[in-house]
């Protein structure tokens, strides 16, 4: 686990705690604690402020997504996250959908988004994991990762795809949305990145480095998502051979073992992070989804159920830890950045990793929502909704907001509540052959 995450964990360490931007004019204003609120007001509540995020500490010039609210190590206020901008994107749907911002205004930052990312740097059509916000130059993830990154540009599509779907009105700005969207969607060679046809798609891609970092893409993990993108391209597709033969290859792949009664059919013991069950998700549809190697609906709860009841067995006696307070990810902690897993367990909770398992455990979540916000709120509850992460045995609380951890909260709750983005993104004609290809089964292919 710690080979494959570390392209996401290199960089991230939070340093110093700047606060974030205020809010710019055309912003939905943030609230406080709201006492006695039903448990529909307070999912209200919790996505329109998160959302904020997004929409206004979004970078002015680009409309994407920055990486983080505080300042970490020298990079600078520019910094926008590629993945982190899907996210955002498909967040912003959502704040459509339930009216906190017109529809015109929606569409007005798609166009700028959009605008934007038709003149910043990629590579084949793939994009950097970070970009500078003003000028779409590359700001490098690390010494060699300069280039395309296909995770972070995966997460992008999602939001791209949906947002496609989305803006359906038949008129020259929303066509103009569906165009460049089509466009970029294009021009990604999802085949480029099997290195000269190898079976296996590679993370990374420089024109400095070129193939140096050498890391292939294999399961089950945060990318699967990558792998269902690139064998649905109509231009620039990869083989099934890809998926079976790279993917679905590797020694952490299939599990079948239970853990707290119980069975993980796929990835790491215990399951790993949370967020493995949830970036992919926040658009492939899990319910009834399955292929030779598993039923996706299964996988992702039996992962969220074994995460919760180990947080509620706490073996390690961590303070504050229960059936209120659980979910262990990859977030900031007290000594920097980390992938918390009950195998990888340092006493930090991660609101995300809860509030974006709403889908799958939404009793379980909604103990934990109210816990963070009426128990917990003066210490996590600010103007971007909670902060990244907290440990009560270290009495430390983040300050911090990230967007890869901000955007699942919107977008997983609006699922559990709506299915608004798992609908937009599983009505894409490429995604169903996609799927169709390698043998899934799933209710939107009928």
């Amino acid at each position: 686990m710690k080979k494959l995450l570390l392209p996401l964990l290199i960089l991230l360490s939070g340093w110093g705690m700047a606060q974030p931007q205020a809010a710019k004019e055309d912003g939905i204003k943030p609230v406080g604690i709201i006492k006695n609120l039903t448990d529909s007001a307070l999912l209200d509540v919790v996505q329109r402020q998160t959302f904020r995020y997004f929409w206004d500490f979004g970078h002015p010039v680009s409309g994407l997504a920055r990486e983080r609210s505080n300042k970490s190590y020298d990079y600078g206020d520019e910094v926008v996250t590629t993945g982190g901008s899907g996210f955002g994107i498909m967040a912003m749907l959502v704040a459509d959908h339930r009216k906190w911002i017109t529809h015109e205004q929606a569409v007005n930052r798609m166009l700028k988004i959009l605008d934007f990312l038709m003149k910043a740097e990629s590579f084949h059509g793939a994009f950097p994991h970070w970009m500078n916000g003003a000028t779409g130059k590359v700001i490098p993830f690390g010494r060699k990762d300069d280039g395309a990154d296909i995770v972070e540009t995966s997460y992008l599509f999602e939001g791209l795809l949906c947002a496609r779907q989305y803006f359906k009105a038949d008129n020259q700005q929303e066509g103009r949305i569906r165009g460049m969207v089509n466009n970029l969607w294009e021009e990604m060679e999802w085949n480029w990145f099997t290195r000269d046809g190898r079976p296996n798609l590679y993370w990374h891609w420089s024109p400095n480095n070129g193939w140096s970092m050498n890391f292939a893409i294999r399961g089950f993990n945060e990318c699967m998502i990558t792998y269902i993108l690139a064998e649905s391209a109509e231009r620039y597709p990869v083989t099934p051979e890809v998926y079976f033969g790279g993917w679905a290859q590797s020694d952490f792949f299939r599990n079948g073992n239970t853990y707290y009664g119980h069975k993980l059919p796929l990835g790491f013991p215990y399951g790993g992070p949370l967020f493995f069950s949830q970036y992919t998700f926040q658009a492939l549809n899990p319910k009834g989804l399955k292929d030779q190697y598993a039923d996706y609906w299964e996988q992702n709860l039996n992962h969220t159920l074994i995460n919760h009841d180990y947080c509620v067995d706490n073996p390690k006696k961590f303070k504050g830890y229960g059936e209120n307070c659980w979910g262990l990810t990859a977030s900031d902690n007290f000594e920097g950045y980390n992938a918390h897993a009950p195998n990888n367990d340092l006493g930090v909770i991660t609101p995300t990793a809860a509030l974006s398992a709403f889908p799958y455990t939404p009793e379980y979540s909604m103990k934990a929502l109210r816990h963070f916000y009426y128990d917990l709120g003066d210490k996590i509850w600010g103007e971007y909704g909670f902060t990244d992460a907290f440990s009560e045995s270290h009495n430390w609380y983040a300050k911090s907001y990230l967007a890869i951890d901000q955007g699942p909260i919107v977008v997983m709750i609006e699922n559990y509540r709506s299915g608004l983005i798992w609908n937009l993104f599983m009505s894409c004609p490429e995604i169903k052959h996609g799927l169709k290809k390698l043998h899934f089964e799933s209710p939107a292919l009928n």
